[in-house]
């Protein structure tokens, strides 16, 4: 992909002309200004990018993006952007979508564009109900959850996105919180170096239907210590004083302190995200507080062949074997009558 100098290009180069609809206070808003500014510091020509989306709140992004953009229909942004993708590999192409667009109606489209490593960076963002069409249970809704269509209590269980992620064979899942603006850039940085199927949880407050669903987890007084921010080489360590950690015990995770009973930092876990084997990948996703902390940054990244790659090695295999070299060929081939006057 063509490279320019990224002092070329600034947050606002990235903002449309269009007026931002979404509710005073939404996630969206901290989301759009995290993406905005990674796109300005990833070096790509603002050309190049493609804005792909769904139905949903999350989905009117591509109307805020001064990049190319398609808003399409419930639940077939993955299709979309893999067929942008496929149809013009040079482009960065970004999907967004909310937990509703991607995971029910769109789920079969989700599960099988991770299944095909298609070179593209989804954005999921899970603010655990439908938002747009006010107030319904989604996929991500906790048990038990009362909303407009579970006035007595949601009894679906809820998915994991990061887990779904994993059962479809994903080499690539991160987590994020709306606010958390500067992470979040590092996070989408990342996402658009790695070659394939890049997904992004983005923890995301609805504020009219869902407000405060993760303040138990994001709010300056517990963040420390019911967060922990994975980075890949680094130990598993997290709290106020970075005095606590995660080890393996037996087959499981064990959250301890450094100091007490003989724990030191050599025996923490160091966080391995290019781990092929998605056992331990797999285990951070499902933390779930008060247990454990819930983890955030880039959990998974594992690099293995993309769709795009693999697309255009057999092309090459099959035009090296056939006979037809040219369009006259085939049509000049086998039996062939010249008409004359």
């Amino acid at each position: 992909m063509a490279q320019v100098d990224t002092l070329q290009y600034t947050p606002k180069d990235f903002k449309s002309d269009q007026e931002v609809r979404w509710c005073a206070g939404c996630g969206d808003i901290a989301i759009l200004n995290a993406v905005q500014k990674a796109m300005a510091q990833l070096g790509h020509k603002k050309e190049d990018y493609a804005v792909i989306s769904g139905i949903g709140c999350s989905s009117r992004f591509p109307y805020y993006m001064n990049t190319y953009g398609f808003h399409g229909i419930h639940g077939r942004a993955g299709a979309l952007a893999s067929g942008v993708k496929i149809a013009n590999p040079k482009l960065s192409v970004w999907q967004i979508t909310g937990d509703g667009d991607a995971m029910a109606i769109g789920g079969n489209h989700f599960i099988h564009e991770i299944r095909r490593n298609v070179d593209l960076n989804i954005l999921l963002f899970n603010n655990q109900i439908y938002g747009l069409t006010k107030g319904q249970y989604s996929p991500t809704s906790k048990l038990g959850q009362n909303t407009k269509t579970s006035p007595y209590g949601n009894i679906d269980n809820p998915f994991n996105p990061g887990e779904l992620v994993i059962g479809s064979q994903g080499k690539f899942f991160a987590r994020a919180v709306d606010v958390f603006i500067d992470q979040a850039v590092e996070i989408f940085k990342i996402a658009d170096q790695f070659k394939g199927t890049s997904v992004i949880e983005i923890l995301q407050n609805c504020v009219i239907f869902n407000n405060g669903v993760y303040e138990h987890l994001t709010s300056k007084e517990f963040r420390e210590e019911r967060l922990i921010n994975l980075e890949h080489g680094k130990p598993m360590v997290f709290g106020a004083n970075k005095n606590k950690g995660l080890k393996i015990n037996g087959f499981n995770l064990e959250v301890v302190t450094i100091g007490e009973n003989g724990i030191t930092l050599d025996d923490i876990l160091v966080h391995d995200a290019h781990n092929p084997d998605p056992t331990l990948h797999l285990k951070l996703i499902n933390m779930q507080y008060p247990q454990y902390p819930v983890a955030l940054g880039v959990i998974r990244a594992v690099e293995a062949p993309t769709y795009n790659d693999l697309m255009d090695q057999q092309i090459a295999t099959v035009t090296a074997k056939s006979r037809y070299k040219k369009l006259d060929d085939l049509l000049f081939s086998g039996n062939t009558w010249e008409v004359k006057e």
